[in-house]
């Protein structure tokens, strides 16, 4: 008679946080770079070719750091946090706390690291708070057709926090698992400060031969 062996549980792909506003922002700018860069590489004459390729060294990566690479990954065991210049991966058992100030940010093992892929926007913020002072309003004087959509959709909340409450709710799920344990670990992206470092070094080089 075989022993059934117990279910293994369920594996669930990563949430992903980005911001869309982000990205859209990072394709304009590279293709504003890009016409500008081979304009000057095709229709420029002398340095002015090696400058064009200098600043498309040196700004697209940039450009990519800071608006599209930023991301959140986060899944049952742990949270990773990919920001312009470095990879945060941090397990859940070692986070103390997700949280959103002015930024959205995480605290673990006595650091902080900020979710670049998460900004959070005062003017969102404040615009859901009279979103609520005005439900709670109505609520106070007795409009039943106003309170309904209120119990059924939650309070109005900015998307960050809605983000950062989301995250911190895995955090304290997933803190008791034992395939959550572990320390913390930062990785350097040099696959962006590498290519930016030479384009910024070629470009004063060849600013300062005139």
């Amino acid at each position: 008679m075989s022993s059934q062996q117990p279910a293994a549980e369920p594996v669930y792909a990563d949430r992903v946080y980005r911001s869309s506003m982000g990205i859209a922002t990072g394709v304009l700018i590279l293709a504003m770079i890009v016409w500008l860069c081979a304009d000057a590489v095709v229709y420029g004459d002398g340095s002015t070719r090696w400058i064009g390729l200098a600043v498309a060294l040196c700004a697209v990566p940039l450009t990519v750091a800071f608006t599209i690479r930023p991301a959140v990954f986060a899944n049952e065991d742990r949270m990773r946090v990919r920001n312009p210049f470095r990879v945060i991966e941090l397990p859940w058992a070692s986070v103390d706390a997700v949280r959103a100030g002015y930024s959205a940010e995480v605290l673990a093992e006595g650091e902080k690291y900020q979710l670049w892929s998460v900004p959070v926007s005062l003017r969102e913020r404040k615009k859901a708070q009279r979103r609520q002072g005005r439900d709670v309003g109505a609520v106070a004087k007795g409009q039943e057709r106003a309170a309904g959509p209120v119990a059924s959709q939650g309070s109005p909340r900015a998307l960050a926090d809605k983000v950062v409450d989301e995250l911190q709710e895995l955090a304290e799920r997933g803190a008791a698992r034992a395939s959550a344990r572990g320390a913390v670990t930062v990785r350097w992206s040099y696959e962006v400060i590498a290519p930016a470092a030479a384009g910024a070094v070629l470009l004063i080089v060849l600013l300062a031969l005139g």
